[in-house]
């Protein structure tokens, strides 16, 4: 599951994130509020919008994290852009990822060569994995690439466009994650975009290890509350 840390309200982070692991999901994916996304659709970017308007930055989603790490059992995921980790410090960063309990994190725009000239090694220093992202035109020569250097999961992109809700899957979909499938690849496959209810997540499950809800649940988030996470989770999974 997807949420943007400090949505709706500034400190909801550590309630999202209790009430999504009593909740029985697999990992957490937190999103750092960016001003300028570049794979976020309307709803995560509005999250990103009213959480930057709350007052949230970097240090203090640290700080929620550092809070409730002895509490929270569930693997928690970072995602955010590169410009942020520059902008905080590559260091300081991976120091903070450390001290709060993560070892994942997904930089979309983290170009490949960067990551293997630079940021493998660093991220390695701190014991953090980096999660690439592949898409229908990604090339077989780059996905095998991407599965050599993963050593968390890769994220499958269900279609070439912005994160949302986009209604049914579609065969050219299925047989996108058929291909991959055949491929056997040696890394996790996690799916993302446009998976938003029960029919969506059970289909791709049938070829991939799992899949994560973004739009759907900032949606649900915005008008039911943390409070009620459990119902949410429950109309997925059950």
């Amino acid at each position: 599951m997807f949420f943007t840390a400090g949505f709706p309200q500034l400190n909801d982070t550590v309630a999202i994130i209790k009430g999504l692991s009593k909740s029985g999901v697999d990992f957490i994916e937190v999103g750092l509020p960016y001003s300028d996304p570049l794979a976020d659709g309307p709803t995560i970017q509005h999250s990103s919008k009213v959480a930057l308007k709350n007052g949230i930055n970097l240090d203090i989603i640290f700080e929620q994290l550092k809070s409730i790490k002895e509490k929270n059992k569930t693997p928690l995921v970072l995602m955010g852009y590169l410009n942020q980790l520059l902008k905080y410090g590559e260091e300081r960063f991976c120091e903070q990822c450390v001290a709060c309990g993560i070892e994942t994190v997904i930089i979309p725009d983290l170009p490949m060569i960067e990551y293997e000239n630079h940021y493998q090694k660093l991220f390695a220093n701190y014991g953090i994995s980096s999660v690439f992202l592949i898409t229908p035109q990604t090339s077989e020569e780059r996905i095998r690439k991407i599965d050599a250097l993963t050593d968390a999961f890769i994220y499958v992109v269900a279609s070439a466009s912005i994160t949302g809700a986009k209604g049914e899957v579609s065969p050219q979909q299925i047989a996108y994650f058929e291909r991959i499938k055949a491929m056997n690849l040696k890394s996790t496959l996690i799916v993302g975009f446009g998976i938003s209810n029960k029919i969506t997540f059970d289909t791709v499950c049938n070829y991939v290890n799992g899949a994560i809800i973004g739009s759907a649940f900032i949606k649900f988030l915005e008008s039911k509350g943390a409070e009620n996470i459990d119902r949410f989770v429950e109309e997925i999974i059950d």
